[in-house]
């Protein structure tokens, strides 16, 4: 395979799961747990599908972004790469942080009953005092864009290296994946991780203090270009391992909620489901690499609109859910008719303003990553 050909199939799941975050965000505001802004009935049922969403989602962001990663660094030196990198995620991380998410906090504030007044008087006076949460300034959804841009800079030599160089690791990893089952070598540091230091450090998504879940992830985007890398005795792979990953993750998941319902913390159960944990996230990425080489890896015009549309969605989604949900939290309607209205609602508005406005206005282009046609 060539430096130059393009993986169709990496662009339909990344498209695939962005629109997934935008359900996922949609079912925040119904489920018990803690969010911006929450219903007037919560669902307990919805915790085992968003509980099963929630493990894989991100994981399989950051693997593909690693893989972009090596097709991104064949066009560019070290330097042209971390420079590129800065504008597509510090400039839309910026101009998000001024723009974007400052209306979700204030509807945040607004449904907690902290500040009473029209959203022009929230910005000019308090939407910058302090650090969410105890302040305003946030990057909320946004946080995978700083993530992800200390990530590249961290490991911008080492990948520069491997891209040119033979290494003892993409040898290890070749010879590993002669055996498809091989590919589960690669849960040992994530279980390490899991087992060992998420109990200490609650994720934060605040970058600094958030040492489990910037430690977790930045492995994902290594094994992403690393994976990558291997070329064909990857995709082998996981192509005949597919079908048993599918059969492990249903496992893995089982197992767990079995665990959530009937056993008490202790050792045995903590290390037990950590394993299956990690046993269940690299499961799923492997099932979602294995059936998208098989059937989606070709291009259409579809792909092609939906791949660049994905990132200023992103950006936009959930301050419109939000939005959207302030003013349906009190309403005494059902699951069905607020989830719809959400989903379409989001979908709806951003395409309006991508399609509308973004595309229509180049000055927008940077702010919300847009490369040229």
């Amino acid at each position: 395979m060539g430096n130059s050909i393009r993986r169709h199939d990496l662009d339909w799941l990344r498209v695939t799961v962005f629109a997934l975050l935008i359900f996922y965000h949609v079912g925040m505001f119904f489920v018990p747990w803690g969010w911006h802004v929450k219903n007037n009935i919560t669902y307990d049922w919805l915790r085992w599908p968003m509980q099963f969403l929630n493990q894989w989602r991100l994981p399989i962001l950051f693997v593909i972004s690693g893989m972009g990663t090596y097709y991104a660094l064949s066009k560019r030196s070290i330097w042209q790469f971390i420079w590129e990198r800065n504008l597509r995620l510090g400039v839309p991380l910026l101009f998000g942080m001024l723009v974007i998410v400052p209306p979700q906090v204030y509807f945040e504030r607004l449904a907690d009953h902290e500040f009473v007044g029209s959203y022009f008087e929230y910005y000019t006076t308090i939407a910058f005092d302090g650090i969410y949460p105890e302040g305003n300034i946030s990057w909320h959804h946004l946080w995978f864009l700083p993530y992800l841009l200390v990530f590249s800079i961290i490991l911008a030599p080492i990948f520069s290296y491997m891209r040119g160089n033979t290494t003892k690791i993409t040898r290890w990893t070749k010879n590993r994946l002669q055996n498809p089952w091989g590919l589960y070598w690669f849960i040992v540091p994530l279980y390490l991780l899991e087992s060992l230091v998420e109990p200490f450090f609650d994720i934060t998504h605040a970058l600094i203090d958030d040492w489990f879940n910037f430690s977790f992830s930045i492995v994902l985007f290594f094994y992403g270009f690393l994976l990558i890398s291997t070329r064909d005795a990857f995709w082998n792979a996981v192509e005949k391992i597919k079908k048993r990953a599918f059969v492990l993750g249903i496992v893995a998941f089982s197992g767990q909620i079995l665990i959530w319902l009937f056993f008490k913390d202790g050792y045995i159960i903590h290390f037990t489901e950590a394993l299956l944990k990690v046993l269940n996230i690299w499961s799923w990425i492997l099932v979602l690499f294995g059936f998208a080489s098989k059937y989606l890896n070709r291009p259409s015009k579809e792909l092609s609109y939906a791949n660049r549309a994905v990132y200023p969605f992103y950006i936009l989604h959930q301050t419109i859910t939000v939005g959207l949900a302030y003013y349906l939290m009190d309403l005494n309607w059902g699951l069905f008719y607020k989830a719809t209205i959400l989903t379409i609602g989001t979908f709806g508005i951003s395409f309006v303003i991508y399609h509308f406005i973004i595309l229509k206005i180049p000055i927008l282009h940077p702010l919300f990553g847009l490369k040229k046609a």
